[in-house]
């Protein structure tokens, strides 16, 4: 009898045991991961090469690429089971540059919960509400200022600058700028009548586990061909090099856009 009794105790014991480790949730996590990510550029499928014309896009522009600077945000995981978790511990956006690789690495200092995700969301440019003019005092975050007169007041950063030339069809060298921002709208004698929040969502597909004391590195690549591909055609001998001032040409970038990031890689980071 005493046997049985010494075995119930232990049982129980061992119950409440685990019932105080894991609390209410017997799925919860144990541990807590890291995050890395990394940005890289392409074009039709290679690494981008910079201030050369040797690229087509789909109007059949003959274009090159001197640089590409952007802000990304609102860095977003998903689960399987419609859970997020957003990561914003310390800093909702990151200035990537082309010209500065430091940029290119995006350490994460959120304790991500253990657990297996399905894809990333992240926002393109920086969401209305926090893009506040003058939030940037030094550069190069600063220099990607929107002009006041523009809609800065609204959103006071470019989302994007991606520069560049393209052969016009004299066949001389002309300079783009395709500058993406807040947009303007306009009446009949072309006064700005109000602002446009073109910033936009994008998920991308991405099947990875974070395990406790770990730190996971994801590559999202931007297909640069892309931004004036599909679903709108853009011709630069049409549109012109200049769209800050061009909602309709920004918003065709914005649509084009949603398809222009992909992640490219997943990898463990090696311990020290």
């Amino acid at each position: 009898m005493r046997k049985l009794i010494f075995f119930g105790l232990t049982l129980v014991a061992g119950l409440l045991l685990v019932s105080c480790k894991n609390g209410d949730d017997p799925n919860a996590a144990d541990g807590t991961g890291k995050m890395v990510l990394n940005f890289e550029h392409y074009a039709d499928g290679n690494p981008l090469i910079f201030d050369v014309m040797e690229y087509t896009n789909a109007a059949e522009n003959q274009y090159e690429v001197t640089e590409i600077q952007y802000f990304i945000s609102d860095i977003t995981l998903n689960k399987f089971d419609g859970s997020k978790i957003l990561l914003d511990a310390e800093s909702f956006a990151h200035y990537i540059d082309s010209n500065l690789p430091e940029t290119k690495n995006w350490y994460l200092t959120d304790a991500i919960p253990d657990g297996t995700y399905t894809s990333i969301t992240m926002t393109f440019g920086i969401k209305g509400e926090k893009n506040k003019p003058y939030m940037f005092t030094d550069p190069p975050e600063s220099d990607m200022l929107w002009p006041s007169n523009l809609g800065g007041d609204q959103g006071g950063y470019h989302y994007m600058k991606l520069n560049g030339f393209w052969l016009n069809t004299a066949g001389q060298r002309e300079p783009f700028n395709f500058h993406l921002g807040v947009g303007q709208e306009h009446d009949a004698n072309n006064t700005i009548t109000g602002f446009v929040q073109n910033w936009f969502e994008t998920t991308m597909p991405a099947s990875f586990t974070v395990k406790d004391n770990e730190t996971k590195s994801i590559t999202i690549r931007m297909n640069v061909e892309k931004w004036w591909d599909q679903p709108n055609v853009f011709d630069f001998n049409t549109i012109g090099g200049k769209i800050m001032q061009n909602q309709q040409a920004m918003h065709m970038g914005i649509e084009n856009g949603k398809s222009v990031f992909a992640v490219s890689q997943i990898a463990d980071v090696p311990k020290d």
